[in-house]
């Protein structure tokens, strides 16, 4: 039976927290780039990659047994500075800004934190399809010289995870003691230990589910939409040009409304309308939370692409845990996983992934017999309570991933 427990938030716990890459953290860290060449890399959708690289980072060292290996999946517009202080990547065309030279889960890794460097060799990757120097639609293409853009395949959940698990082999850790992620990493969590049973020992998935819900499919049309629309995307070959800008920040801001509660919105968004008059024309806005989401827009654009946004979405409009691990339903798949243990978290006020989406993989593991703790964290953040708030799951996942 799963161990339900609650941890609410008080006032020690309550704020975000201060994140400091230099002081008590692994302090400065530089990416490296994993390149699998030789043999071509097959996708989901039947294409080839004629080879790919991945952007990494380790913290901690790899001990003798290599046993101690634990791999952090990033969200959707993460990447590989999960921790530490990484102030430049080369060829990101100005996409490395100030604002990601923290690493962005740096108070949960170091010395002392919930995944102690002191203890654990952690590794993160920039997803495949990403543009933090991973193979994707930005990327320049071997064959052509020139970007990928539209000629970049589709990505599935599954293909994500097996070019990090040819990181993994090359790093040459037979089994990881834990994969952690959140979010859509949390897919990417599932995926690894459905379909590498016997590769990773403890699985933290934060704030996911087993499935694509309807609102969440809504929600990324929605972003599809106004990225695609945008005259200046060009069917996505708008590398050179007049990159669309537009239909991006759009994106964001329909999505970072669910990554947020709307207290926190709310309390976020300053008091005073930034803009007086519209900036799309007729409209003249009138509440600071409409200038707070127009920024968030406008800020978002300067570090991320536009493809690999897309790219990702539609590997989570198609993510199918069942059938991507060859199974016919996710009972049959979980099934697999006996061997290993779960710590799934929920937050309580979390609009992107429902609480109620982690209560349905707790009923999947817990038929299939996996041994599974459930922990709900009360939180006014909403999704991103996970970036937040450390206090709230640093104990449960030192926890685990101490426990032999």
């Amino acid at each position: 039976m799963p161990k339900n427990t609650s941890r609410r938030s008080g006032s020690a716990v309550s704020k975000p927290a201060t994140r400091t890459a230099s002081a008590g953290g692994v302090g400065r860290v530089r990416t490296k780039f994993f390149h699998e060449k030789g043999n071509p890399f097959r996708l989901r959708c039947g294409a080839e990659l004629e080879g790919f690289t991945l952007a990494y980072e380790t913290y901690g060292e790899l001990n003798a047994d290599r046993s101690n290996a634990v791999l952090v999946f990033h969200a959707m517009t993460g990447s590989q500075h999960a921790a530490g202080l990484n102030t430049s990547v080369p060829g990101l065309d100005g996409r490395w800004i100030e604002e990601v030279h923290e690493g962005w889960w740096d108070a949960f890794i170091g010395p002392g934190k919930a995944i102690d460097t002191r203890k654990f060799f952690v590794i993160c990757a920039n997803h495949l399809g990403g543009c933090y120097g991973s193979t994707g639609p930005a990327s320049i293409r071997e064959s052509t010289g020139m970007p990928w853009g539209a000629a970049f395949p589709p990505l599935r959940m599954c293909d994500i995870v097996d070019s990090q698990m040819k990181l993994i082999d090359h790093l040459g850790i037979g089994t990881l003691h834990a994969a952690v992620g959140a979010s859509i990493g949390g897919y990417l969590c599932l995926s690894l230990a459905t379909r590498y049973p016997d590769r990773v020992r403890t699985v933290i998935p934060i704030a996911t589910g087993a499935e694509t819900t309807v609102l969440q499919r809504l929600m990324n049309f929605e972003q599809i939409a106004a990225i695609e629309l945008d005259p200046n995307f060009r069917g996505g070959d708008y590398y050179g040009r007049t990159p669309p800008h537009d239909g991006l920040a759009a994106a964001r801001r329909i999505a970072h409304k669910t990554f947020v509660s709307l207290q926190d919105l709310r309390a976020r968004a300053r008091s005073e309308v930034a803009f007086n008059t519209s900036p799309f024309g007729w409209y003249e806005m009138n509440h600071p939370v409409e200038s707070y989401l127009l920024h968030q827009g406008v800020k978002f654009v300067s570090r991320f692409d536009a493809n690999t946004y897309l790219r990702i979405l539609d590997a989570w409009q198609w993510f199918d845990l069942a059938a991507e691990g060859g199974a016919d339903n996710l009972g049959e798949i979980f099934l697999r996983c006996s061997a290993q243990k779960f710590l799934v978290f929920s937050i309580d006020s979390d609009v992107s992934f429902d609480p109620e989406e982690q209560a349905g993989l707790v009923r999947l593991l817990e038929n299939a017999r996996v041994p599974v703790t459930w922990i709900t964290v009360h939180s006014g953040k909403g999704h991103d309570s996970f970036l937040l708030e450390p206090g709230l799951f640093s104990p449960h996942i030192a926890q685990i991933l101490n426990a032999r």
